[in-house]
C-alpha cells in the first residue's frame, strides 16, 4: 500500500506532464539519443498547437454552421459536446496504441486522422459534421495523452520549461483558431466550410515535421505496475470531479462564448477576437499560479482565487456593458489558465509515486471529460429552450460553486491511499 510514510511527501509540481507509459518498465530508461533536438522540439510545438483548433475554430462560426446544416440549439449543443466526450472515451486507448506501434508512430498516424476529421466535418451534411467532430475529438484525446510522456522522456532536465512550452503551444493553437476563422470565412466569400477546413493544414504540417521521429526504434515494453483502489478513494474522486468541472467551464467557453457574445450584439469577428485574447492570457496564469501555489500551505488559496476570477469573468461576459468585454475576457483567461494548471498540478501533488499519478490522470481525464461534456450540452439545451442569458448565468454559477467545493476538498495537503506495486 502506498502511504506517505513510505513515499515522498508528494511528486514535484513540475511533474505535471504525466507519462501515460510510466507503468511499462524501461520505457523512460531507453530514451533514444537526440541527434537533432531542435527538430523534435519544433515537432512537439507543432503537434501541441494542433490540440485545440478543432475545438475553438467552430464556435465563432457556429451560427453559420447551425443555419446551414439546420441544427437546433440542442443539436448545436451536441455538436460542441461530442468532441469533448471523445477526449475522455478515446484517451485511454493511447497507451495500448503506443505499446503496439510506439508513441512516435502513433502520433503520426493520429495526426492524419485529426486532419481527416477536420475535413470530414465540412462535408456530407449533418453526418459529416458530427462524424468529423467525433474523429477530431478522439484524435486530440489520444495525442494529448501521449505527448507529455515524450516530452518527459526526451527533455528530462527541462520538464518545467517544457511544461511552459507545451502550455503555450496549446493556447497558441486555440487562440489562432478562435481569432482567424471568421476572417478566413469572409476572405473565402462567407464559406464556413473552407474556413474550418484550413485547420487541417497545421495538422499536416505537424505531420511533415514530426515524420523523422517515426524512425526512432520502438522501445521494449516489459513489466507492469499495479495501482489498485483509486475508484474507492474519496480524494481521487475529488480530484477527478475538480478536473471535470473546471474542464466543463473551459469547453463551454471554447464552444459557446462567441455565440453568446454575438447574441449580445457583437460581430462574429469581435466575438472570436475576444475568445482569442482570453485564451492567450491563460499562458500567463498557467505558468505563474502553480509556482505561487507552492508557497501556500496547500492549494486551496490559489484554487479559490482562480475560481473567483472565472465566475466573475463569465458573468461579466454575460451581463456587463459591452464596452467592458475586453476587461472581462482578460479576467476570465487569467482565471481559467490558473485553474487548469492547478488541476494538472493536483494529479502529481496528490500522488505518492509516478505510477499512481499516471493512473489518477487517466481517471481524472476519462471520467472528468465525460463530465465536462455535459457543460456545452447544457448550454445548447438552455439556449434552445429559453433564449435568455439569466439561465446561463445560473448554470455558470452552479458549476463554479461545485468547482470551488471540489477544489477545497482536493486542495488539501493529502495523498490518495491506494495499492501501488510492481507485478
Amino acid at each position: 500500500m502506498s502511504t506517505p510514510k513510505s513515499m515522498p511527501d508528494h511528486l514535484p509540481v513540475e511533474d505535471t506532464l504525466i507519462d501515460a507509459e510510466i507503468d511499462d518498465a524501461g520505457v523512460q530508461s531507453q530514451r533514444p539519443a537526440l541527434h537533432r533536438p531542435w527538430l523534435l522540439l519544433l515537432g512537439l510545438i507543432l503537434v501541441g498547437v494542433n490540440l485545440r483548433p478543432a475545438l475553438s475554430s467552430l464556435s465563432p462560426v457556429l451560427h453559420d454552421v447551425a443555419a446551414s446544416r439546420g441544427l437546433s440549439g440542442l443539436m448545436a449543443g451536441l455538436l460542441t459536446t461530442l468532441p469533448v466526450a471523445c477526449l475522455g472515451v478515446f484517451g485511454p486507448l493511447a497507451p495500448r496504441l503506443a505499446r503496439l506501434w510506439g508513441s512516435e508512430k502513433t502520433i503520426a498516424l493520429i495526426l492524419v486522422t485529426l486532419a481527416l476529421g477536420i475535413l470530414l466535418r465540412t462535408q456530407f451534411g449533418q453526418f459529416g459534421l458530427f462524424a468529423g467532430s467525433a474523429l477530431a475529438g478522439a484524435s486530440i484525446g489520444i495525442i494529448g495523452v501521449l505527448l507529455p510522456g515524450i516530452v518527459k522522456r526526451d527533455f528530462p532536465a527541462q520538464v518545467s520549461l517544457m511544461t511552459g512550452v507545451y502550455t503555450m503551444a496549446l493556447c497558441l493553437g486555440a487562440a489562432l483558431a478562435a481569432g482567424l476563422t471568421v476572417p478566413a470565412m469572409r476572405w473565402m466569400g462567407n464559406n464556413w466550410q473552407g474556413a474550418l477546413a484550413i485547420w487541417a493544414s497545421p495538422a499536416l504540417l505537424a505531420l511533415l515535421v514530426w515524420w523523422p521521429q517515426t524512425r526512432i526504434r520502438q522501445v521494449s515494453h516489459h513489466g507492469q505496475w499495479l495501482v489498485r483502489g483509486l475508484l474507492r478513494d474519496p480524494l481521487a474522486w475529488q480530484v477527478t470531479l475538480f478536473m471535470g468541472l473546471q474542464s466543463s467551464m473551459a469547453y463551454i467557453v471554447f464552444g459557446w462564448l462567441p455565440s453568446i457574445l454575438i447574441d449580445r450584439g457583437e460581430t462574429p469577428l469581435h466575438a472570436g477576437l475576444l475568445l482569442s485574447i482570453s485564451i492567450m492570457v491563460q499562458v500567463v496564469s498557467s505558468l505563474l499560479v502553480p509556482a505561487l501555489g507552492q508557497r501556500c500551505r496547500d492549494q486551496r488559496p490559489p484554487i479559490a482565487v482562480t475560481v473567483a476570477l472565472v465566475i466573475s469573468g463569465l458573468l461579466g461576459m454575460l451581463f456587463a456593458p459591452t464596452d467592458s468585454l475586453l476587461f472581462w475576457a482578460v479576467l476570465l483567461g487569467l482565471g481559467q489558465g490558473g485553474l487548469f494548471s492547478m488541476a494538472l498540478s493536483l494529479l502529481a501533488l496528490r500522488s505518492p509515486d509516478p505510477h499512481v499519478a499516471a493512473h489518477l490522470s487517466g481517471m481524472a481525464q476519462g471520467v472528468g471529460y465525460a463530465l465536462a461534456s455535459l457543460g456545452p450540452l447544457s448550454v445548447g439545451l438552455i439556449r434552445d429552450q429559453t433564449h435568455s442569458l439569466w439561465p446561463l448565468g445560473l448554470l455558470f454559477t452552479l458549476i463554479s460553486a461545485a468547482t470551488f467545493a471540489m477544489g477545497m476538498l482536493a486542495g488539501r495537503k493529502r495523498m490518495v491511499q491506494v495499492e501501488s506495486r510492481p507485478l
